[in-house]
């Protein structure tokens, strides 16, 4: 994927700027899956790599990381310990259930 600055000129995003660029677009309330991010980010068999990437995220007030879930529905991890990344969502009004939440 390439986009351009402000002034013309093409420059080319790495896979970790595409997955911080998707994650900070999930909306207050929602959450996507790692595999959906992977896909969305182009790669989308990468989804391991998408919880790697997570892992590093310099920025989680603009990239709400906490929001990527597995797509069993499980909460997977966080940074911060699971029982944050689930207080987090459960404060967006996400319903949680033994780590799970209902995947639509």
């Amino acid at each position: 994927m390439s986009t351009a600055d402000g002034f013309g000129r093409i420059y080319y995003m790495t896979f970790a700027q595409k997955v911080f660029q998707v994650v900070s677009k999930i909306p207050h309330g929602k959450v996507m899956t790692y595999a959906a991010v992977a896909k969305a980010a182009g790669r989308p068999r990468a989804y391991r790599a998408v919880g790697n990437v997570l892992n590093k995220n310099p920025r989680p007030i603009e990239i709400p990381c906490h929001r990527v879930v597995k797509s069993d529905g499980k909460v997977g991890g966080y940074v911060g310990g699971i029982y944050k990344k689930v207080r987090l969502l459960q404060q967006e009004g996400i319903p949680i259930y033994n780590n799970r939440i209902a995947i639509t």
